[in-house]
């Protein structure tokens, strides 16, 4: 035992050194008992040695055991985020690099687009690649959220509705083109619609949350408020500090004369309100500063 905390202590010397192809047959040596403080040390140089070495299944692996055995910890969630960056960084540059002229180059240009909120430059080379692939499953999805994007565009709705209509048509899998279908009904007023839409989505995604609230909301502005309260309950519990999953939960409650449980999810409403009223103040005192 002695020895085997002798060899990680030599271990993680020589990592911090970046000796890490010294350092990591000794830092394989940690005994399954070993204690929370050491073996959160081992894994953390196990890992950035692995980085280090540029070897990238060693450095998913040690990231995976480091997210099962501190799955809160800020470092382990910082490093993680940091590498599949990285990882993605050089698939990226790889892509380029081996497939200049792919589609999948031109789908990470109009992505990058997007995240600039380049809506129609990002929609014009949508509109390339399906010229090109009429049949590529989430080309017409992306349109139509590029459409819906950009409400000051005449027809922007009816277009981003004809994109997921087309997109399912291609996928009928795909869960958020039926979610926004739904969305698009219930603006319009269209309840059943937009239950129906709804409630496909759950069925295809079932971890799809946001179709719940949909589904709730649609079902109360039908007054349906029975059937309306498991999804909303389902949405309540799985995203407890949205303030609409309580909102509408409540309503649902009582129309249907359940009137402590209304007021419970009435409290949980206000409570977050003042929650998001003080973080917004405080915000602006900072920014004050």
């Amino acid at each position: 035992m002695a020895g085997s905390a002798s060899a990680l202590q030599r271990g993680l010397a020589l990592a911090a050194q970046g000796s890490c192809d010294e350092a990591t047959p000794l830092l394989k040596q940690l005994p399954a008992d070993a204690g929370k403080e050491i073996k959160y040390k081992v894994e953390m140089a196990t890992a950035r040695c692995a980085m280090r070495r540029r070897d990238g299944q060693a450095t998913v692996s040690a990231l995976m055991v480091l997210k099962h055995d501190f799955p809160q910890d800020p470092e382990v969630l910082y490093l993680t985020t940091q590498v599949f960056l990285q990882i993605a960084e050089s698939a990226s540059s790889d892509l380029s690099r081996i497939a200049p002229r792919s589609y999948q180059v031109r789908r990470l240009q109009a992505e990058s687009l997007e995240s600039q909120h380049k809506w129609a430059e990002a929609a014009a080379i949508y509109r390339q690649i399906l010229e090109e692939n009429p049949d590529l499953p989430g080309i017409h999805f992306r349109l139509g959220h590029a459409a819906l994007s950009q409400p000051n565009l005449p027809n922007s709705t009816e277009d981003a509705k004809h994109e997921f209509q087309q997109e399912l048509a291609i996928d009928s899998t795909n869960a958020s083109a039926e979610f926004w279908l739904g969305e698009i009904a219930h603006r319009d007023g269209q309840w059943q619609e937009a239950i129906s839409r709804f409630t496909s989505a759950i069925k295809l995604d079932p971890s799809l949350w946001t179709a719940y609230l949909g589904l709730g909301m649609a079902l109360n502005s039908a007054r349906r408020f029975t059937e309306a309260i498991v999804p909303l309950e389902r949405y309540a519990a799985a995203i407890p500090d949205d303030i609409a999953g309580h909102y509408q939960l409540a309503i649902a409650y009582r129309h249907v004369g359940r009137k402590e449980d209304a007021d419970r999810e009435t409290a949980l409403q206000q409570g977050l309100n003042e929650k998001q009223d003080a973080a917004v103040a405080a915000s602006a005192d900072v920014k004050n500063k």
